[in-house]
């Protein structure tokens, strides 16, 4: 279709400033009470001190940033209101040769094609987590950093399950990984079980609270569903909290077991008749060893934890779960079993969240309920929704973004979650649907050609 030329319109600038200045009001309502005072003790007493300045640069930073936005936005309608379509050309007659499409950029044959595929950013991102300990820059903050990251991109796809394929609101995802640390630490505690073998049994654990959670919510959809699964997030802890006989209460549990490699510790000296880590090697003893062994064994969980999700998601299954997530009445008309398909769901992202859950528990030696509150939950979901619903990179990304922002935000100790919810509602508004909005399809249909 031809495009013909309008003449050029010229920007609102009035409209403009005035929804910059608009938005620098609001900031300055919000900010002078937050941030423009401070209360501080001096000579025992309790005084007020003003920080004006602090006020003025954030009024001004969201001035400049709402006149960017605005600019932005302005500049696109005026660019799609430069060319108008005109009429179609008409259509060849009939026996006429057609001209022969030019392969545009991207095109191979007639079909499109991508430089970065999922499949090679994955690659490569495997690739960078398992050369990180030993990067130049690479450090134990860092590694350590890298570890907690893994463990929420492995919650993360966990919920994923339950969230972005079989589209059931979890708000109690924490319950979960709660119960699987404390199943491996007492069934250590208790019957001296190794963390290779509690590893199953928590996941197992898990996997059956998951059940216990699925049948109540059978019949429950959208907003209803959230609340109950929030309750059983709050009874688990609770339960936690206060069954002192068994999982020791508010004091938590101590001398979670460490897990070693084929039975060879990560210690300074072995136990009677065993041989150490490094001796077995014969290698100098270094505490980052364990530090490095932790991250490897959690990056293999997370990997087979992936693996497994994305061969669930071609098996029936899999597809039960998708379809259940689009319209479950049509489920019920194509003979699909919702109660099978939902608690299905359940069950195995609850057991991911229960392998999790043993994990932290031998990477801190201590858990207590405090370590599984509401606010875990809500960082889990934050992390598939700003990730994108089913979507496995965008969990990941959104894990790296969630978790090293409140790290790299600690030199503005007073202004870390104000930054982490700036960053939240910033990633909404650019992507709204996700950081990674497409998803790989399930199922492709065979073509013309029989290429899938």
């Amino acid at each position: 279709m031809a495009a013909e030329a309008l003449p050029a319109r010229r920007l609102a600038w009035g409209g403009i400033v005035g929804e910059a200045a608009a938005a620098a009001g609001v900031a300055l309502a919000l900010a002078l009470p937050l941030i423009g005072f401070r209360t501080v003790e001096t000579n025992a007493a309790l005084g007020i001190e003003t920080r004006f300045g602090w006020v003025a640069a954030t009024v001004a930073a969201v001035f400049v940033g709402r006149l960017l936005l605005a600019l932005l936005r302005s500049l696109h309608l005026h660019r799609k209101s430069v060319t108008r379509p005109t009429s179609p050309q008409p259509s060849p007659p009939p026996g006429a040769e057609r001209e022969r499409p030019v392969e545009r950029e991207g095109e191979v044959g007639g079909r499109r094609f991508r430089a970065f595929s999922p499949t090679w950013i994955g690659a490569l991102g495997i690739a960078f987590a398992v050369a990180l300990p030993f990067l130049p820059f690479s450090s134990r903050y860092l590694v350590d950093l890298a570890t907690t990251v893994v463990i929420y991109v492995m919650l993360g796809w966990g919920l994923n399950v339950v969230v972005g394929l079989a589209g059931l609101l979890d708000l109690g995802y924490v319950a979960f990984y709660a119960v699987g640390a404390y199943s491996f630490a007492l069934l250590a505690q208790r019957f001296g079980l190794s963390f290779w073998q509690g590893l199953p049994m928590a996941g197992l654990l898990a996997a059956a609270f998951g059940l216990a959670l699925g049948f109540p919510v059978l019949r429950l959809r959208g907003d209803y569903l959230a609340i109950v699964t929030l309750g059983f997030g709050e009874i688990v802890r609770l339960v936690l909290l206060n069954w002192v006989p068994v999982t020791n209460g508010p004091a938590g549990i101590a001398d979670v077991p460490r897990p070693s490699f084929f039975g060879l510790p990560f210690e300074r000296h072995a136990p009677p008749g065993g041989t150490t880590f490094a001796e077995f090697f014969h290698v100098p003893f270094n505490p980052g060893q364990r530090i490095v062994f932790l991250y490897y064994v959690i990056l293999a969980l997370a990997l087979l934890t992936n693996a497994v999700t994305l061969r669930l998601r071609r098996l029936p299954i899999g597809r039960a779960w998708e379809a259940l997530r689009e319209d479950e009445i049509a489920c019920r008309a194509l003979g699909i079993n919702p109660t099978l398909v939902k608690l299905s769901a359940f069950s195995i992202g609850a057991m991911l969240g229960g392998f999790a859950g043993a994990f932290f528990a031998t990477r801190q030696g201590f858990i207590s309920p405090e370590s599984f509150t509401f606010i875990e939950s809500a960082t889990i979901l934050a992390i598939v929704v700003l990730g994108g619903m089913g979507s496995q990179l965008g969990v990941v990304l959104a894990a790296v973004v969630l978790v090293c922002l409140p790290e790299f935000g600690r030199a503005f100790a007073e202004f870390r979650m104000l930054l982490f919810g700036a960053a939240m509602v910033a990633i909404m508004v650019w992507r709204p649907r996700g950081l990674v909005a497409r998803r790989a399809p399930s199922l492709r249909l065979a073509g013309r050609d029989g290429a899938r």
